[in-house]
């Protein structure tokens, strides 16, 4: 895939984008302020643009410390969601809009805690993406498509800190200053493209599903846990995860900023008996006697537990096995997910568009593990339909899926 697509080579030098069109609007804390926007923009007129900025890094969880919108007649807002946190009154007021947001995935779920959640949207993220985008960040997103530079370079900042300076907000205004335009230029593109259906039915499905599922043993994504190889060890990583997880919720701090997950992994090595020899482990050797023994009574916990409640070496398995077991569980099931991956991938880049996004690859897994009864295009169209796949994928994906099991099965009858 190129950087940019055909139709939108040749344009000019890009040029910066300094500051909004109207300054920097003032920050709304207060419900006379945040009274004032809902007016604005129910006033307003066309799609809004909406952004958020979180705290990740910094703070626990993934709560929204500004939000960002900008709609046509309504101008640009940016509003405190810590002194206003209901917003459910704006969100009432753009009921029919359709909101446009960069990777919505990433701040939907912080700004559904504020009462905001959109019933149509356009992901611009997504959208560069289906039209063949290989950078599609906001930044060179907005470059390549529309010619201004933005300056990106507050992204990873403390959003929790109050007051917040002027050039953050400066750079919170300008990612929805040209987001709508930025919309009506990928849109203009997918049609050319003849990918429009498709972008609509990716973005319907966003604005369908709901908040995420709680991951299933959330320890499990420690870094380095691949270190620890003995049940009992594992225990003491998940209790001092969990211990971690209570400390961050209450001071509010993210919890790498706790303890690091390589302190935790050493620490479940290492099993120490006293604090000294934990306080003896780098992350744990600043903290004070009471803290120690807070840490210690993890590790005791879990070097109290009965081998029936220590975890398994790995993680309960939800679907097929790894890959790469395959050849020698199952070598038939190996054979076709080759081919299909092949085959799926020749029919991505003919469409310019990036595999997962053609298929998700644990759906194609799924279906080369256990094909469907028969394993015709019909049986596999459903397949598809039943993992949750959008219609324009199973068009596409469910004639060739047909062809690789029909050649597998041909190759395994002669």
């Amino acid at each position: 895939m190129t950087d940019a697509p055909h139709a939108l080579h040749d344009k000019p030098e890009p040029v910066p984008l300094p500051e909004p069109r109207e300054g920097i609007p003032p920050v709304v804390a207060d419900p006379e302020g945040l009274a004032e926007v809902v007016a604005a923009f129910a006033g307003g007129t066309g799609p809004v643009a909406v952004d958020a900025e979180r705290a990740s890094g910094y703070r626990y969880g993934q709560r929204a410390y500004l939000v960002q919108l900008r709609r046509e007649g309504a101008g640009s807002a940016l509003i405190d969601p810590i002194a206003c946190p209901d917003l459910s009154e704006l969100n009432a007021a753009l009921a029919d809009t359709e909101w446009v947001l960069h990777a919505a995935p990433q701040d939907l779920p912080c700004l559904d805690g504020l009462g905001m959640r959109p019933t149509r949207l356009f992901d611009t993220e997504l959208a560069g993406r289906l039209a063949g985008f290989s950078r599609v960040g906001l930044g060179p997103m907005v470059e390549h498509v529309l010619g201004y530079v933005l300056e990106k370079g507050h992204s990873a900042a403390d959003w929790s800190t109050r007051p917040l300076p002027e050039p953050w907000l400066r750079y919170a205004a300008l990612d929805v200053e040209v987001l709508v335009d930025l919309r009506h230029a990928l849109e203009a593109e997918l049609d050319r493209q003849g990918k429009l259906r498709w972008a609509h039915e990716e973005f319907a499905a966003i604005a369908a599903a709901g908040p995420p599922a709680p991951r299933t043993d959330p320890w499990r994504r420690t870094s380095q846990l691949h270190k620890v190889r003995r049940r009992r060890q594992l225990a003491v990583v998940r209790e001092l995860w969990y211990t971690r997880d209570r400390i961050a919720r209450e001071r509010d701090v993210s919890p790498s900023r706790v303890v690091p997950d390589a302190a935790l992994v050493s620490a479940a090595l290492a099993m120490p008996h006293s604090p000294h020899l934990l306080a003896a482990i780098n992350g744990f050797n600043r903290m004070s006697r009471r803290q120690l023994d807070d840490w210690l009574k993890a590790i005791e916990d879990a070097r109290a537990l009965p081998e029936e409640a220590l975890p398994p070496t790995t993680a309960p398995q939800q679907g097929p096995p790894p890959p790469r077991a395959w050849n020698e569980r199952d070598p038939a099931a190996a054979a076709r997910l080759s081919a299909a991956k092949a085959a799926l991938g020749e029919l991505a880049e003919r469409h310019r568009l990036p595999q997962e996004n053609l298929i998700t690859p644990d759906t194609v897994r799924r279906v080369c593990w256990e094909p469907p009864d028969g394993g015709d295009e019909a049986a596999l169209a459903q397949a598809l339909r039943d993992r949750g796949a959008r219609p324009w994928q199973v068009e596409l994906v469910a004639p060739v899926l047909a062809g690789v099991f029909a050649r597998a099965g041909a190759a395994k009858a002669g």
